[in-house]
């Protein structure tokens, strides 16, 4: 982890900054930093995912020494968008203990059947420490109850979505 972070430091990793599909927005009602992931600006098969790991590592690292929390949305998302379970537990396996400990809450928004049940299985069988923390919400309206609206920097089509 340590040679990777080395890395994530020092290389080039523009190429993912700029897709603007990982960020941190302010924090929720409890005061822990917010990690949001757009999926839908994931262009998994197009990325050179070694510097999507190392971006990972390089925004997440001085947040997951203490508590934080993960809002994903999986607003409008497509088949090339979704990362290969292959790929999701390598960055699982390589993410030191910190990371998952650390981790208070996953939220998942706009969830399909298919990612529930993808997510299920997941936690189950790969991830068992963070099963309890993943939490599937229809909309983000059911965000508002752990984190301000002020707080929560998204794109415009995800909020929209949920006003058709």
């Amino acid at each position: 982890y340590e040679r990777l972070l080395r890395r994530a430091k020092a290389e080039d990793l523009s190429e993912v900054s700029g897709i603007g599909c990982l960020y941190q927005s302010g924090v929720d009602r409890l005061g822990r930093p917010v990690v949001v992931f757009v999926g839908k600006w994931f262009p998994f098969n197009k990325l050179n995912l070694d510097k999507a790991l190392l971006y990972l590592i390089l925004l997440l690292d001085p947040i997951v020494k203490g508590d934080y929390v993960i809002t994903y949305f999986h607003t409008l998302t497509s088949n090339s968008n979704y990362p290969s379970f292959s790929w999701l537990k390598e960055v699982y396996n390589v993410l030191p203990y910190k990371y998952k400990k650390n981790l208070k809450a996953f939220y998942i928004i706009h969830p399909t059947f298919w990612t529930k049940m993808m997510t299920w299985w997941f936690t189950t069988f790969m991830a068992p420490a963070i099963k309890q923390k993943v939490h599937s919400l229809p909309g983000v309206e059911y965000l508002y109850a752990v984190m301000s609206p002020e707080q929560l920097e998204i794109p415009a089509y995800i909020t929209e979505y949920d006003m058709s």
